[in-house]
């Protein structure tokens, strides 16, 4: 492992000022270096985009070259797929891409073999966006070059629906709300994020169905932070159901969070496409144990 230090310079972007510093390696690369903690600033974490003060000293761990990752046979739904795009029904349990310990048995390793590629990870071929490893429901990945640079450019220009059905805890909530508040890694714990620090965020609800102690919402993103909805949701007193990070877990049961509606241009040959998920039997399991009444067919 190769361990460098850097000077920094005052109202730079973290993940800008190592990447124009080093050669040969990219910025979606430092990007992944600073997420799993290779990158420290003062020896601390920041996040990708922290705007530095200057004079503070940066430290880079580089390490060993490593293989991509391979692939294996996992079962996940396939939803749709052409040359260009496939659109999956993830299970809960199920990370996305390898990362810092887990090199192996995600979602990328699963559909590798069906031709995902595009973007300069290694590690995240074909993949423009996430689900948390509990949350069910739909992604699209990419099997082009073409497709996966315009879907890049569709999520950033909010052009992609995507809809989730939240269980969350209380009552009371309006018909309809937005939520507008940054997101970004909480600076007293980095396995959480936090509400009112970070890149902005944006967050909309509404009401699908009304309990005592309970209220089922459809949400939809317009934008996509890491652990947005539950967050925000968080933030308003109204955590999701068995949320162990951001509420409180139960046993037995995973976060009550389905990506149930998927709706985007097809970004080749723009067609209008749309796919729906079902909620998965452990959700509603866990929902008709709260209340029978759920609408959950």
């Amino acid at each position: 492992m190769e361990e460098l230090r850097l000077e920094s310079t005052a109202g730079e972007r973290l993940d800008r000022c190592v990447s124009s510093r080093l050669e040969g390696i990219s910025r979606s690369e430092v990007q992944r270096l600073i997420r799993e903690g290779h990158v420290l600033v003062d020896g601390r974490r920041e996040p990708p985009a922290f705007r530095l003060k200057g004079g503070e000293e940066i430290s880079v761990r580089i390490p060993a070259e490593r293989e991509g990752p391979e692939p294996e046979e996992i079962p996940v739904p396939v939803v749709y797929e052409d040359e260009h795009i496939i659109v999956v029904d993830k299970p809960a349990g199920l990370v996305v891409h390898p990362g810092a310990g887990n090199r192996s048995g995600t979602l990328v390793n699963a559909l590798l073999g069906r031709g995902i590629t595009g973007g300069d990870d290694p590690d995240r071929p074909g993949v423009v966006h996430r689900l948390d490893r509990d949350t069910s429901g739909l992604l699209v990945l990419a099997r082009s070059g073409e497709a996966h640079a315009r879907l890049v450019q569709m999520m950033k220009g909010r052009e992609v629906e995507r809809i989730y059905l939240a269980l969350v805890v209380g009552s009371g909530l309006p018909e309809t709300g937005t939520i507008d508040s940054p997101v970004g890694r909480d600076p007293e714990n980095p396995v959480r994020m936090a509400c009112g620090i970070g890149q902005p965020a944006v967050t909309h609800f509404e009401v699908a169905y009304r309990s005592k102690r309970h209220t089922l919402l459809r949400v939809r993103l317009e934008t996509g932070r890491t652990h947005q909805i539950r967050v925000h949701l968080s933030a308003i007193g109204h955590p999701v159901y068995a949320d162990p990070l951001y509420g409180r877990p139960v046993p037995g049961r995973r976060v009550w969070l389905h990506a149930s509606e998927l709706g985007l241009r097809h970004p080749v040959s723009g067609g209008e496409l749309r796919f729906r998920s079902p909620v998965p039997r452990d959700l509603r399991e866990a929902a008709l144990e709260l209340d029978e009444n759920f609408p959950l067919g």
